[in-house]
C-alpha cells in the first residue's frame, strides 16, 4: 500500500483544514495553534495538543512534510522600498509562513484567507505575498476565490485560496475544483432544539428597536430571519454575529410548552442556530466533538474553514503530487 502524502497544519484553529486534507487522503504530521481554547477542541478531536507560537518555531527542527497548510491572518505590510519582497513581510505572520517554506521547501502549500485579501491595502498585500512566493521562494502559485455554498454547505462564504507547488513537482496552472452541489439551510437544522436557544420576548423587542434605529439611519444592520429553503449568510464572530442567521422553529418551541421559561420566549418562534448547526454550516461531521462553551464554539466555527471546500482542493493537490511521484519513481 502506498504511503500517504503528509501535511503540516499551521494556524490550525480547531483543525478544519487538517480534517479536509485527511478526508482527501493525507496524513498530518505536525500541528501548530496559539489559542488555548482552540487547542482544547483540537486535542479532543485529533488526540494531540497543537499549542505553539509560529513566530518561535525553529523551522529546521520541524519534521519533513509534503504540504504546508494554514489560514494566516490578513495583515498590512510596512513597505520600506519598492521591491515588495520577502523582507517587507517582517513583523507579520506571513513572514513566518515564508521563512518556514524557505527552510523546509515542501512540495506544495495551501494558504486560506478572507476574500478581502485581494483588495487589502489597495491590492498591495496580495502583491507582496505573491511576489515573495513566486519570485523569491520560486513556487508555481495560483489563487482563486471560492464560495462554500458551491461545495455542499448552505452558507454564502467566500474565501481566497492560494495554492503553490515547487516547480519540479508541478509547473502548470492549478485546476481549482469547480462547483459540485448546493444544499439548503433546512438540511443542517437540528430537531427538538433546547429552549435556551429561543429568544425571549424582551430580547426580541430590543433587537427590533435596534434594527429600526439602523434602518432609519440608512444602515442595513440588524437581525435577519432566514428561509430554510435558501442559504445562510456567512457565520461571523461578534456580539451580533448570531443574529444574522435566525430561524423560525415553531415545531421545537411547541414541544417546550409547560416548561419553566416557556412563557418568556417570543411568540414568533425565533431562535439562534446551535453550535452543532454552526459546525454543520462549515461542513464538520456530527462526529466532531465540541468540548468548549457555546460562546467559544460559535467563535471557533465562525473562524474555521468550510471543510468540503478544503477536501475538494486537497483532492486536486493530491492528484498532482501522486502524478509527480510516479514520474520520479
Amino acid at each position: 500500500m502506498s504511503k500517504k502524502p503528509t501535511v503540516a497544519d499551521f494556524f490550525a484553529g480547531i483543525g478544519g483544514i487538517r480534517l479536509g486534507f485527511e478526508q482527501a487522503g493525507f496524513d498530518a504530521v505536525y500541528s501548530n495553534e496559539i489559542d488555548d481554547f482552540c487547542g482544547i477542541t483540537y486535542k479532543e478531536n485529533f488526540g494531540i495538543d497543537p499549542k505553539g507560537d509560529i513566530t518561535k518555531i525553529n523551522a529546521e527542527e520541524l519534521p519533513d512534510f509534503d504540504v504546508f497548510v494554514g489560514g494566516f491572518p490578513c495583515q498590512a505590510f510596512s513597505i520600506a522600498g519598492r521591491k515588495l519582497g520577502f523582507d517587507d513581510t517582517r513583523g507579520t505572520l506571513f513572514f513566518d509562513v515564508a521563512r518556514i517554506l524557505k527552510t523546509k521547501r515542501p512540495k506544495a502549500f495551501l494558504l486560506e484567507n478572507v476574500k478581502n485579501l485581494e483588495g487589502h491595502e489597495h491590492g498591495n498585500t496580495i502583491k507582496v505575498i505573491l511576489r515573495a512566493l513566486r519570485a523569491e521562494l520560486d513556487y508555481n502559485v495560483s489563487y482563486a476565490v471560492l464560495n462554500a455554498k458551491d461545495y455542499g454547505v448552505p452558507q454564502n462564504r467566500e474565501r481566497i485560496y492560494i495554492v503553490g507547488f515547487r516547480k519540479d513537482v508541478f509547473d502548470g496552472m492549478f485546476p481549482f475544483p469547480g462547483p459540485s452541489k448546493r444544499s439548503k439551510l433546512a438540511s443542517i437544522l437540528e430537531k427538538n432544539v433546547p429552549l435556551k436557544y429561543f429568544i425571549s420576548k424582551k430580547r426580541l423587542a430590543g433587537m427590533k428597536k435596534h434594527r429600526a434605529r439602523h434602518e432609519a439611519m440608512g444602515h442595513g444592520f440588524g437581525y435577519e430571519v432566514l428561509d430554510p429553503e435558501k442559504t445562510a449568510k456567512a457565520i461571523v464572530v461578534g456580539g451580533m454575529g448570531r443574529e444574522r442567521n435566525l430561524i423560525k422553529d415553531c415545531g421545537s418551541l411547541r414541544k417546550h410548552e409547560g416548561d419553566a421559561g416557556f412563557e418568556a420566549k417570543n411568540d414568533e418562534c425565533l431562535r439562534y442556530l446551535t453550535p452543532r448547526e454552526y459546525a454543520r454550516l462549515q461542513g464538520f461531521p456530527d462526529s466532531f466533538k465540541i468540548p468548549v462553551s457555546n460562546a467559544q464554539a460559535y467563535k471557533q466555527f465562525a473562524n474555521s474553514v468550510a471543510v468540503p471546500v478544503i477536501v475538494a482542493i486537497a483532492k486536486e493537490m493530491r492528484k498532482e503530487l501522486v502524478s509527480s511521484k510516479k514520474q520520479t519513481d
